[in-house]
């Protein structure tokens, strides 16, 4: 028997492969292993199969439907399972055409295997959030319990995927905004009914109701205004609040709708900051965070994404896409971030739109429109710039890029007027205040530090001694020029906003995080011309470090006073709550000062540390940071510092540390409904640590 399968083996084996060596076999059998699977039918889930892709699994990873937060539903291909097993007892007649055709010549019925498409009434800008609209592809109503909450989960899941148009109403952009949580999941085998909304507290069962969802939203709208727009004043407000018809009621022919996309921001916007009891009980959980907030951060901007916001150059999509960059995860190492892509998508609208034109802007006729382009430019090239020296990259604008003064933008009379208000807007106070002028010369100052940070040959050959001597004389410039007008002073007894104060700390805080940048670069890269002499063996004393050292020690010597400045404000901002409410502006000042002075073992760290928990509650990832500098502060405490070419020069003692106590009233009211939303505004110390 043995004998008879060896011989039947060796037949097969001499058989299989005719006219081919064993060699070639070989190479043939490893080529095939190389070649993709074969491709599987009816596998991917609706959602993948709406956006064309492959709905699998790859190692570490979750699906692609799963990471993008869509549900991974199959009832495209239960429905079609159905329907080939309703007619599997019909025999089909055979296809009697000679041209190979896979269509019935009567009838001309598409395989079971066709791809899903989109209703032809199906906008092109909505076909991301759009599943197919073919009754034959929904399930049997038996397949789902029945729910006290009224509508299956399967109406729920479909309803955040029906397609948005510029067109729709806001009732209809609000049910589709708060529909449930597309994860919801029924418990356990037996199926017991639980409300959708579970995972957003036990409040969020009211978004069912239509006029709950509508006074939802006109708190997340307001609270935009008395917190966000303080900051980016991208927007009028009375205008907004005209044009958000929230009853869906027809309009005035010469009144725009707005843009659902921008109406999705702002309430994402409004959600991280909101104390709706909804909200409140959705983030009674351990980590503190609002699963709803964070869902409609995603909503929004798959929202944009869909309506091809960072493709189309208009004066909405500008506004939506610098709202939208603050708005997210602020960690650019989060690998399903989109960390600078919104700023680059509005630069390019901006850029196609000719807003950097001091001609094109002199033919916008409508003196508010004008207003909002140029402080959208304003903003965008700012952020361009601030953005590229924090994290090391290429800048998308030079200083020749454009012509126009914009930090002289029109006064907005339009809002006003309206308001009867009396007091200037908060583009306007900033405008008086001098902070465009200021921003925009530290704007420019960092743009040509961040080209040199960003090169290849800076990170292999060090930074040339003179750039650095340049960036150290032009810093000081600055500071000489501006900071006393928009920096916080050291004497200021006076009652004031909470424009003012966010906008002065801010401002001093962006200036001193310029030297402790400088410090780190120095550190990572060294200078060149001590790389050089190092590289090439010579001795150390062959080394004429004599300038160099010096201007090692200047830069090491401003970026701990610019550490202390910044804790010492971070302090007094955490202290009234204002990092709560802050819409990311001071948290990169907050993780470079802290971080550094961490490393030197300072315990002026601990003030960094309470104002990134305290960003945490609005931006979860920031709260992260201070975990990772409160482990570089404790092994800096037990004598282990961890510098490079700054260690010569790197102060790793307490040192002397001058406390200077000066009294602010602020008042953080500024618009004359946000104190509902402020923090407290008693009289306190300011104990900062300047010069």
């Amino acid at each position: 028997m043995q004998n008879t399968l060896e011989s039947r083996s060796e037949n097969t084996s001499s058989v299989s492969q005719p006219g081919l060596s064993l060699p070639m076999q070989n190479q043939i059998h490893e080529l095939a292993k190389t070649l993709p699977p074969p491709r599987k039918q009816n596998t991917a889930c609706d959602a993948c199969r709406t956006r064309k892709v492959k709905c699998n699994k790859l190692p570490g990873q979750e699906k692609h439907c799963l990471s993008k937060n869509y549900p991974c539903t199959h009832f495209v291909q239960q429905a079609t399972s159905e329907k080939k097993r309703g007619s599997a007892n019909v025999r089909r007649p055979r296809n009697l055409s000679n041209t190979g055709s896979r269509y019935n010549p009567v009838g001309s019925e598409l395989t079971s295997d066709r791809p899903i498409r989109a209703s032809s009434s199906t906008s092109p800008q909505s076909s991301k959030l759009t599943l197919p609209s073919d009754s034959s592809v929904s399930p049997p109503p038996s397949s789902y319990p029945s729910s006290p909450y009224g509508s299956s989960q399967f109406l729920h899941q479909q309803s955040v995927h029906q397609p948005i148009s510029v067109q729709a109403t806001t009732p209809q952009l609000l049910a589709q905004l708060f529909a449930p949580p597309d994860n919801h999941h029924s418990n356990g085998l037996l199926r017991v009914p639980q409300s959708p909304y579970s995972d957003w507290g036990d409040v969020a069962v009211k978004l069912q109701e239509e006029a709950f969802r509508a006074e939802f939203a006109l708190d997340l709208v307001e609270v935009f205004f008395q917190i966000v727009h303080l900051r980016l004043p991208l927007l009028n407000p009375s205008l907004f609040r005209l044009r958000l018809n929230l009853e869906g009621r027809p309009q005035q022919s010469s009144l725009k709708p707005l843009h659902p996309a921008l109406v999705a921001t702002v309430l994402a916007w409004g959600a991280k900051f909101s104390e709706h009891p909804l909200l409140v009980a959705d983030r009674r959980r351990p980590s503190g965070q609002s699963h709803l907030a964070k869902a409609l951060v995603d909503r929004a901007r798959d929202l944009a994404e869909s309506m091809k916001v960072h493709r189309i150059p208009n004066a909405d999509n500008v506004v939506i896409a610098l709202l939208i960059e603050p708005l997210q995860n602020q960690n650019p190492d989060d690998p399903n971030g989109f960390h600078g892509f919104w700023l680059s998508s509005a630069i390019r609208n901006l850029l196609d739109l000719g807003i950097n034109h001091k001609a094109v802007m002199a033919n916008i006729q409508d003196a508010d429109a004008r207003g909002t382009m140029i402080f959208a430019w304003w903003m965008a090239c700012l952020a361009d710039a601030y953005h590229a020296v924090y994290y090391r990259r290429k800048p998308m604008l030079d200083d020749d890029d454009y012509d126009i003064d914009f930090y002289t933008a029109d006064p907005v009379m339009q809002e006003a007027v309206e308001t009867q208000i009396s007091t200037p807007s908060p583009r306007e106070q900033l405008e008086f205040l001098g902070y465009y002028r200021a921003a925009h010369a530290l704007a420019r100052i960092a743009r040509q530090i961040a080209r040199q940070l960003w090169r290849p040959a800076t990170d292999s050959d060090g930074m040339n001694a003179d750039v650095v001597v340049g960036f150290i004389a032009a810093l000081s410039d600055w500071r000489d020029k501006y900071l006393l007008k928009v920096g916080v002073p050291s004497n200021f007894e006076a009652d004031w906003d909470f424009v003012s104060v966010v906008s002065a700390c801010a401002s001093d805080a962006t200036y001193q995080v310029m030297w402790v940048l400088l410090f780190n670069a120095l550190d990572d890269f060294g200078i060149r011309e001590i790389n050089e002499v190092v590289r090439s063996g010579s001795p150390p004393d062959a080394v004429p470090n004599g300038q160099y050292e010096l201007a090692k020690r200047k830069v090491a010597d401003e970026a701990l006073h610019s550490a202390l400045r910044i804790a010492g404000l971070a302090g007094v901002l955490t202290t009234n709550g204002y990092l709560r409410l802050d819409s990311a502006v001071m948290h990169v000042s907050c993780i470079q000062a802290g971080t550094l002075l961490a490393r030197l073992g300072r315990p002026e760290v601990s003030n960094c540390i309470a104002a990134l928990e305290q960003y945490g509650a609005a931006y979860e990832e920031i709260g992260e940071h201070a975990v990772e500098i409160k482990r570089i502060y404790a092994s800096a405490s037990s004598g282990d510092f961890d510098f490079n070419h700054m260690a010569s020069v790197a102060p790793k003692s307490n040192g002397t540390v001058v406390d200077s106590d000066h009294a602010m009233n602020i008042d953080p009211t500024s618009d004359n409904d946000s104190s509902r939303h402020s923090a407290p505004h008693d009289s306190f110390s300011l104990s900062i640590y300047g010069r």
